[in-house]
């Protein structure tokens, strides 16, 4: 009986010292979740300080972008006196390809629906730009090419598409703050 007491107390022991283990363990696994669900935050926290300015930043850039790309600004900017409509075509698709790859690092810091827009805008206004010089005489004017640009438009149903693109992009803008 002797060795039957004897077991029990090292039973006794054994199992006191495990829930003592347990308990101890249960204790700084949450403390140890607490210090790292707090230096997480402060991590978050310190990303978005740094963050925010380059988001800001490339929401900036898209707007440059897309009011750089617009007709009714790019075409008096590039606009020069004598200009065929073929070299203004071609200074016109310079010109926002040059644009579209000076911000295309943007896109990492912007939501994927304002970057879809901006492409969007860009591949239409290109689109835009090679049709109205198929449709002109081969000897015809950047002056010409302007008219037809703007005719087109001025033509299309609904709200101008460089509005609704600048629209979607300070939408988004709002949702940051």
């Amino acid at each position: 009986m002797n060795e039957f007491a004897y077991f029990l107390e090292i039973l006794k022991y054994t199992i006191s010292g495990l829930l003592v283990f347990f308990v101890g363990w249960y204790f700084v696994q949450s403390h140890i979740k607490k210090l790292y669900n707090y230096k997480l935050i402060e991590i978050k926290k310190a990303s978005q300080e740094h963050v925010l300015p380059l988001r800001l930043q490339a929401y900036e850039r898209l707007i440059l972008f897309l009011e750089r790309i617009n007709p009714d600004n790019m075409l008096v900017r590039l606009h020069a006196p004598g200009m065929s409509a073929l070299e203004m075509q071609n200074i016109i698709l310079s010109e926002i390809r040059a644009e579209y790859h000076h911000n295309i690092t943007q896109q990492l810091y912007v939501s994927h629906t304002s970057w879809a827009m901006v492409k969007k805008i860009k591949e239409n206004t290109i689109g835009m730009v090679n049709n109205a010089v198929k449709g002109l005489p081969k000897d015809a004017s950047a002056v010409n090419l302007s008219k037809a640009v703007l005719t087109h438009l001025s033509n299309l149903e609904g709200e101008n598409p460089y509005d609704t693109a600048l629209n979607t992009v300070k939408q988004d803008i709002q949702q940051i703050f």
